[in-house]
Order: C-alpha cells, then structure tokens, then sequence
C-alpha cells in the first residue's frame, strides 16, 4: 500500500518526536516553551522544504501545494502539566515493552509530528495534488483554544479539515465545554487556612492538600475517617496546623468518572466533620452540590441525548489561601443541549451560596452528518489501512474540530483499546498502534490533497 511508505520514515520521526516531548510547552505557565515548540515544527518544515509560516505567537501553518481546495490538519503542541507519579521522564520519548511513554505522546505531540512527516512524505515522493494541504498547528489548545482563535482572524477557514486529536474511526459530535469558577473575596473560613488542588480545569487533579487549624478531637474524627475509605490520605502535624495530603487518579475531564478526584475525596473528607462557616463557602459549596458526582445530579444538571450522552461535571482546580478563595469546573453537556441553559443552572445554584461566578470559557458543540463528503473521505482512508468499517462516535472531548464551522472533525489518533492514560501520569501509545496511526493519517492526508 501507498501508506506504508511513510513508516520508513520512523527512525527520524522519534528522534524529531523526542526533541519536541522534551520541551515543556504548557500554555500559561511556559509560554515561550510554547513558543520554542511551534518554532522547532516550522524550522523542520523549511528543512522539508516545505513552506511555513508564523501566523501568531500562539500558531503557525505549513503548506504543500496550492489552488483547489483548502485542506487542513489541525494538531497542538501543548500540554497539559505533568503532575505526579510518572514512571519515567515525563519530557522525553521512552520506548519500554512496546510502548512509547511521555507527556504529549497521545495528546497531541505525536500526532503533530506524524502530520508534518506525512507532508515530507508527499513532498519527497512527488505526489502532484489537486488541493492545497495546509497542516495548522496551535499552542493553547488544552487550554481554551485561543490560538486558534486568533489564528483565523487572519486566515481562512479550510473547506475540508481534521484534526488528529481523539480516537479512531470518526468522530462526528463533540458536547458542548462550559468552565467555570466560583469564588469568594476572601478565606473567610475560620478553621482551613489553605487548600490547594489541580493545575489544569481539565483534568482529574491527583494530588490535593488542605490546612487546618484544628483541636484533637477533630484530627481524630477525621483520622477514623480515612481509615474508612478508599482513597489515600496523609497526615503531617507542622508549626501552621494540621496538613492532609489526598492522592487520586488522574483523567481527562470529558471522561472524570475514570479518574479520582483527589480534591472532591479531600472536601468530602473534612465536610463530614467540620461545619460550613469553619471550612468556607467555597469547600462548603463543592460538599452539598459535587458529593464526588461527576453527573451533575445535585446541581440539577443531570442530563443525556441519544446523540452525544451524559452531561458530565469535573471539580478541576482549587485554590484557597489569603485574599483568594476560588475553585474551577469543567461541565461537559450533550450536543442537543443549550449550553447557556446549563450555565445560567450553574449559576443559580452558586449564587444561591453567596458566591460569584465567573465564565472562563464556553466552546458550543459539534455535530457533522454521517453521510458528508469529508466523514465518507476519512472512512475510506481508514478502511484502505485496517480493513474494516471504522466507528463513528461521539466524544465529550474538546478539539480544533468544533473551531472549524461544520467543516472538519476528529479524526485518531488513539485507539479505544488501548489505555493511553490521558492527562494522567505516564501517558503512552502501543508501538505498534502509532505505527498504525502514521499509516491511517498518511491516507487520509493524500486523499485530501489529490481527490477533486
């Protein structure tokens, strides 16, 4: 097959692969890592002889061919944080019993580096297409898609467009994403002095820890407590009062009933022992509207469609310490619902708490028809790999696709079966999977750019 070609290509793929897993591109913390991955792909690309340019800060585009139709691939080279309990070097690529480990391998690195490859590929094999394949790259996307944003203020939308960010086969509908933050002006809490839980809203936080101000009697409540449950709690006794470490497991915020909120077991812990004005309004509200739900039950929110399924709700980050007291929520709701409707729910019931609510972000859902060209064009591509009809699915992820007006949907890289551990430690591919992968995009990106 025409698609294998491009695994001759792999020995230089991992060793481009690992320079750009080992730069530390998270958006908002590291923003010139950010900047520093987007130049290595351009600066590869003009070593393709491919043309590239920098249309942002925060994006940049590499382009084979011209006229007919436009034709994109949309990948990020951000990252979520890496967080606790890895394995082995979160920043570099590491092959160990078939698989291939480090932050980005899944989401969205290798993807990334597979697009710009399969370019050189067509380049370098002198395929003459029909359209003009542009590959666009951002650096914000685990973080509310602004690069893209920005990105086509200023360049067109592609008539055609996937991006290789989710599962195979095709993804076609994708729920809408509300994040959300709730706060106090202040601690007002008279027993926890500090709390602080997660660094990324989307995402299971692993890893919570609160300070209390609290007598015997309490810490010995609260010790009964955790050797009741099933969550790890840890407890150190310093000069500033009692500290209690809670670690969880870590997922992907479209998916948190497969992880463990190690912030929600944390509130849930110490709300059964404390009253609400000693732990504050904001822990107080997380206690009697999440009780560790990730459905949104108790917020009133619980809800599903045929198409897209259940409403989910992730208690992401919280930070309470000083002046600031705030904790943040990602809701993902199903594609036929009104996302303003489930916003102003959201901020009925915090208000009703005496909080206020800030919207950090609101990306609408996505929903292509089965029958279209580019869902035909992709299932075909896939077939042509695997020999087999692929899924079409829906997801409660977040990708560029719902940035592109109907015109482009989701498209792997990652197989369902196998257990990539997205936004959690030691995030890895099957070997073998990847390969696949190549092949599959590989496809799908000369048929983009040859079929009229």
């Amino acid at each position: 097959m025409l698609s294998e070609k491009i695994l001759a290509y792999r020995d230089e793929l991992w060793e481009d692969l690992n320079t750009l897993m080992s730069i530390e591109s998270v958006d908002g913390s590291r923003d010139e890592d950010c900047r520093k991955a987007l130049e290595f792909m351009l600066g590869r690309a003009r070593d393709f002889g491919l043309t590239a340019e920098c249309v942002t800060d925060q994006s940049g585009q590499v382009d084979l061919g011209s006229g007919g139709r436009l034709c994109g691939v949309l990948t990020h080279l951000d990252v979520v944080p890496a967080g606790n309990h890895w394995s082995c070097n979160p920043y570099a690529l590491t092959e160990r019993d078939g698989r291939l480990f480090g932050r980005g391998i899944a989401d969205d690195k290798g993807a990334a580096m597979t697009v710009l490859y399969c370019m050189r590929a067509l380049k370098e094999m002198g395929v003459e297409g029909k359209n003009t394949l542009r590959a666009i790259f951002g650096t914000a996307e685990e973080t509310g898609m602004k690069d893209m944003t920005g990105y086509f203020e200023k360049k067109p939308l592609p008539d055609l467009a996937f991006t290789p960010d989710s599962n195979y086969g095709v993804c076609y509908a994708e729920k809408g994403i509300l994040q959300l933050e709730v706060s106090m002006p202040a601690n007002e809490a008279t027993v926890l002095s500090q709390f602080h839980a997660g660094k990324a809203v989307n995402a299971v936080p692993d890893l919570a820890y609160v300070m209390l101000d609290s007598s015997d009697y309490d810490e010995q409540q609260l010790l009964r407590l955790a050797d009741a449950r099933e969550e790890m709690f840890e407890f150190n006794y310093t000069i500033d009062g009692l500290m209690i470490i809670s670690r969880g497991r870590a997922a992907h915020a479209c998916e948190p009933e497969k992880g463990v909120n190690a912030a929600a077991a944390l509130v849930d812990l110490i709300a059964n022992v404390f009253e609400s004005h000693e732990i504050g309004a904001v822990v107080s509200f997380i206690d009697y509207t999440l009780h560790r739900e990730t459905n949104g039950r108790s917020m009133g929110l619980k809800m599903s469609d045929a198409v897209s399924g259940a409403l989910t709700v992730n208690l992401g980050s919280i930070h309470i310490e000083g002046d600031e007291a705030y904790a943040r929520f990602d809701i993902r709701y199903p594609v036929t619902v009104n996302g303003d409707d489930v916003a102003r729910q959201f901020r009925k019931v915090a208000e009703n708490s005496g909080l206020r609510v800030k919207l950090l972000h609101h990306a609408k859902p996505l929903y292509v028809e089965k029958d279209s060209e580019l869902v035909r064009l992709l299932s075909d591509a896939y077939r042509a790999v695997m020999g087999e009809e692929p899924d079409l699915y829906a997801t409660g992820g977040g990708t560029y696709a719902r940035m592109l007006g109907g015109r482009g949907v989701a498209f792997g890289p990652n197989f369902p079966h196998d257990n990539i551990r997205m936004h959690n430690a030691d995030e890895s591919v099957d070997k073998e999977s990847f390969l696949r992968h190549m092949q599959i995009c590989f496809e799908a990106m000369y048929r983009l750019y040859t079929t009229e």
